[in-house]
């Protein structure tokens, strides 16, 4: 009964393995290459996305929330000030936790409440960025999460990394062929998914430079653009 079973098993998995290696077969059964576009654009960046935090440690929940409030407020307005618009703000929601003192053998002891919260800014004009940073911390953000370097042209420059990645592809392509004496017969298959995040790239500063401005570091960032494309043409 067992053995039989077992035959059964054995013979399902080899007709499926037949069926697949037989589909696979099928997908490539005529003289193919496969080739692989890539292309990198390096540009300069124009923008940012600042992500600040305020945290905040009080011996009651109420005046953590109110103390780690009145920062974000303040700071809100003095961006209002600046010409940030509001549609470039992002205020996250406050995170209120309890604080405790652990000691061996003994019961938790609450010691207090710690209450965060972060704001999202883009930044359109990066001779803005330094002064906005100095104005987070002079309002009471005591932490600042992450910098991205961005540029404002950013789908354009998408586009253009993908045609070139594509033109790579097609050169490859028939570059392969003419070494080996073939012509290619047209595109069969084309494989593409979209390469994120966009990296930055921090400039190195001028090492000869007689002063330095804490401002124009800022600006010495640039944004590298990636693209990948993978494409089988036929072969005649």
């Amino acid at each position: 009964m067992k053995s039989s079973i077992i035959a059964a098993v054995i013979s399902t998995v080899i007709a499926s393995t037949s069926l697949v290696a037989t589909a696979q077969a099928a997908d490539v059964d005529f003289a193919h290459l496969n080739t692989i576009g890539t292309s990198e654009l390096t540009v300069k960046a124009d923008m940012a996305e600042v992500n600040v935090e305020v945290v905040i440690k009080a011996k009651t929940a109420q005046q953590a929330k109110r103390d780690s409030d009145k920062a974000v407020a303040r700071f809100l307005e003095r961006l209002e000030k600046a010409g940030v618009d509001k549609a470039l703000i992002q205020s996250a929601n406050i995170n209120l936790q309890p604080q405790y003192h652990y000691e061996k053998n003994k019961p938790s002891q609450l010691i207090g409440y710690s209450a965060n919260r972060r704001i999202t800014v883009t930044v359109m004009d990066l001779t803005k960025l330094n002064n906005i940073l100095d104005s987070a911390l002079k309002q009471g953000i005591n932490r600042i999460n992450n910098i991205a370097l961005k540029s404002s042209k950013e789908a354009q420059y998408v586009e253009q990394a993908r045609m070139a990645a594509i033109k790579d592809a097609q050169q490859k392509a028939k570059s392969l062929a003419e070494g080996f004496g073939e012509e290619l017969d047209g595109v069969w298959q084309i494989s593409y998914y979209e390469q994120r995040p966009i990296q930055p790239v921090m400039l190195r500063m001028n090492s000869e430079a007689k002063s330095f401005d804490a401002g124009q570091s800022y600006q010495q960032g640039q944004v590298v653009i990636q693209d990948r494309v993978e494409v089988t043409y036929r072969l005649k």
